[in-house]
């Protein structure tokens, strides 16, 4: 990833925060056709390891998991809240002119070796994991034991597992930081009347984030 100093986010916690609030990612490998992506959840252990472990499943007829056995190399994307920026914006667009569009957004690249397995009592302790974590604020959770057995054994049967200790974390707050005052505020102005929820979350990181 492209990486101004400006714009790079190195504080683990933060990281961390960013991969569990978006919960998706995009997991890219290379084959021997090319590259291959999928959109995969994924969860966080903050404490397997120096940077964290990931873990995730993917279809079983999926051509990116036919590594069971194997340590693949893979990027796991996750992108936070983004908007487009707008040159009017600025307070530089009435003073010189010399402004152009841009886009602010969050991004962390997780990168690592993935190692794919196929154990049912991992997979089914997994995938209630998952299920836990996105179920829990529901009024009535659903649960992995709602379905019937049989049914959860045939499921398990149709995907693969995978586990990717973290080996390098990247992350990039593109919040105006290469901004003067004026522009910044201009900018997290119009994303609060103009963005919406998404708009009023990247107004907050833009008056939160570091010109440093």
């Amino acid at each position: 990833m492209y990486l101004p100093s400006h714009f790079e986010e190195k504080r683990l916690p933060v990281l961390h925060e960013a991969i569990e609030q978006v919960g998706l990612a995009t997991l890219v490998s290379v084959a021997p056709e090319g590259l291959e992506a999928s959109h995969v959840p994924m969860l966080l252990d903050r404490e397997a390891g120096p940077l964290g472990t990931l873990y995730g499943h993917l279809a079983r007829a999926n051509r990116q998991g036919h590594g069971v056995g194997l340590e693949l190399p893979v990027l796991a994307i996750f992108m936070g809240p983004d908007f487009y920026v707008s040159p009017s914006w600025y307070a530089t667009k009435g003073q010189t002119g010399r402004v152009v569009p841009t886009w602010n957004y969050v991004a962390v690249h997780a990168h690592g070796r993935a190692r794919f397995f196929e154990d049912p009592a991992r997979l089914l302790a997994l995938v209630t994991r998952l299920t836990e974590r996105h179920e829990a604020l529901r009024p009535r959770p659903w649960s992995v034991d709602d379905a019937p057995p049989d049914y959860i054994r045939a499921s398990l049967g149709a995907i693969i597992g995978f586990e990717l200790p973290i080996a390098r974390l990247e992350g990039k707050w593109k919040m105006s930081q290469n901004r003067s005052g004026e522009d910044r505020a201009g900018v997290a102005e119009a994303l609060e009347r103009e963005g919406g929820a998404t708009g009023a979350d990247l107004a907050a990181l833009v008056r939160s984030t570091s010109r440093e």
